[in-house]
């Protein structure tokens, strides 16, 4: 007896859609190979494919057109095990005259397996992101470790790559559509690495390839012996394809079953000669309707200006700027002056030290170690609030505002500073601020920050007022720019003028969870700890 296989609908495709059966490709008594297209679903977001998951023949239909199906759900029934070079032969008679030694030399690669396209669960880490791009196309052969999906957070942009070699079949995700740790965003058709490296699909397009072409862009009749047409019936691959070119479908002789028009027909007829022709020729069968111009955002006054869309981290930090500012942390902020004299001279003396060693000593460092060292006298800064309590943290994950240019800004963390010396602070800040600069930061590289820092004087601001706190975090220091102040000091009883390096030194905090004793309490000894560094 025939091993029998279900057609299922995957528990995780429609992620709480609901799908229609739109229509079936196939028939019950058809041969079928693994990885074929079987039906059309269509949700409210998108159409899909289901996919035969291994070679034989359609026993039974058991979800009609229109029916209502659920995840996990039984569409049908495919039988026994066909020869894997049958679809391959009704193709090739399918074209005409093509020659014998094209039918019989076209190695068929084996599948083995289907698999997941996953968004690890520990990529995100609690922000939100969004498909940026595809780098590869249904049909289309990849390498394990190949770049297949582009993805944007609010703090990054991250290529999910293929987890082994095989051909992408199923893109479970739209661009523009926001995904979660553990989503799968498609589906690869695993390969045997020991099979002969051409793939079906490969076979098909070489022997459509060898079919002569008239040169005159002539719609295509195509006489279906001794099965079902099925030209009406368009995949959604192809359906964007054809949008994207501008093409009339009756020029292209399909080569599925049925006379369907495949993804490769549509590729083969862009390459060749009749394609270029068409492209002069603009059928119009019905008059076409007007169509109302696209809206441009509108500018707000006559004067001469120029709209520059949004990237996606800049709509993320707005929103989260919003968000933090206007509805989550009341903020208010506390500014003290501080001598920066005592770690210049520090610093001096140990820069070709951690230079030699690879490691370049900034200031931030500093402001880094001397934070860690404040939070010992108050915790509270360290902290997140909820309703019913304060959570103060034992370690202090000091994130470090990093500027990206017009590109925006990120906030790479640098973890358990209490724990560090002078040169392991400047080490992993260096390592970090590096990552950030040449885009290559992770999701987990910006997780669990407990502090922020933001060094803003480095582009000349002197202070800035409120810098807005990275929630859920209470509180954030702001280092305005280094510069020389004349200053009165008491020196053996006498008021004398003296040039010293100063800068403003700030902290908001969200007053839910601070107040202005511990808030300048924090900020005098943090003063402290600077002006008196190596004392």
């Amino acid at each position: 007896m025939s091993e029998s296989i279900n057609i299922t609908l995957p528990a995780d495709s429609l992620e709480g859609t609901t799908a229609k059966v739109s229509h079936w490709l196939v028939a019950e008594g058809d041969l079928v190979t693994q990885g074929m297209p079987l039906l059309e679903l269509e949700t409210d977001k998108v159409t899909m494919e289901v996919c035969a998951e291994a070679d034989g023949v359609i026993a039974k239909i058991m979800a009609i057109p229109g029916e209502d199906v659920a995840e996990g759900v039984t569409l049908g029934l495919i039988s026994g095990k066909a020869p894997a070079a049958a679809p391959q032969l009704s193709v090739v008679e399918s074209q005409g005259s093509v020659p014998a030694q094209a039918q019989n030399s076209a190695p068929v690669q084996q599948a083995t397996e289907l698999v997941d396209i996953e968004l690890p669960a520990d990529q995100l880490e609690g922000t939100a992101a969004k498909v940026a791009a595809w780098h590869v196309e249904i049909g289309a052969t990849v390498k394990a470790g190949d770049p297949v999906i582009e993805l944007e957070t609010d703090k990054v942009t991250m290529e999910i790559t293929a987890p082994a070699d095989g051909v992408l079949m199923v893109k479970s995700r739209q661009i523009g559509e926001e995904v979660e740790a553990g989503s799968i965003l498609g589906q690869l058709q695993a390969v045997n690495a020991s099979a002969p490296a051409m793939a079906p699909v490969a076979a098909v397009a070489s022997v459509a390839h060898a079919v002569p072409v008239t040169t005159a862009p002539v719609a295509v009749t195509p006489a279906v012996s001794g099965e079902r047409s099925a030209r009406h019936l368009i995949g959604p691959v192809v359906r964007r394809l054809l949008k994207e070119h501008q093409l009339n479908i009756d020029l292209i002789t399909g080569s599925g079953r049925g006379g369907r028009v495949t993804r490769d027909d549509v590729l083969a007829y862009l390459k060749s000669p009749q394609a270029q022709q068409a492209a002069q020729v603009v059928a119009v069968p019905t008059p076409a309707k007007p169509v109302a111009p696209v809206t441009a955002p509108q500018a707000s006054s006559d004067i001469p200006s120029r709209m520059v869309p949004h990237t996606s981290m800049r709509k993320a930090i707005a929103n989260h700027m919003v968000d933090s500012l206007l509805h989550t942390s009341p903020h208010v902020t506390s500014v003290f002056e501080m001598d920066m004299g005592n770690i210049i001279e520090h610093r001096k003396q140990c820069k070709m030290g951690f230079n030699e060693a690879g490691v370049n000593l900034t200031f931030t460092a500093y402001f880094l170690s001397a934070a860690a060292k404040a939070m010992e006298t108050v915790p509270a800064v360290n902290a997140r609030f909820h309703e019913e309590a304060l959570e103060i943290f034992e370690d202090v994950n000091i994130g470090v505002g990093t500027a990206l240019g017009d590109d925006g800004l990120v906030v790479p963390v640098v973890r358990k500073v209490q724990d560090m010396n002078l040169f392991q602070i400047a080490t992993a800040l260096q390592q970090q601020t590096e990552r950030a600069r040449s885009g290559k930061l992770t999701a987990a590289d910006m997780k669990g920050g407990t502090f922020t820092i933001s060094n803003h004087g480095v582009s000349g601001s002197l202070f800035a007022t409120p810098i807005i706190i990275n929630q859920p975090q209470v509180a954030i220091l702001g280092i305005g720019k280094l510069e020389k102040r004349v200053v009165v000091e008491t020196i053996n009883g006498e008021d004398e003028m003296r040039i010293r390096p100063k800068c403003y030194v700030s902290l908001s905090i969200d007053h839910r969870a601070l107040d202005a004793f511990q808030t300048n309490l924090f900020l005098s000894r943090f003063v402290e700890i600077i002006e008196n560094w190596g004392q």
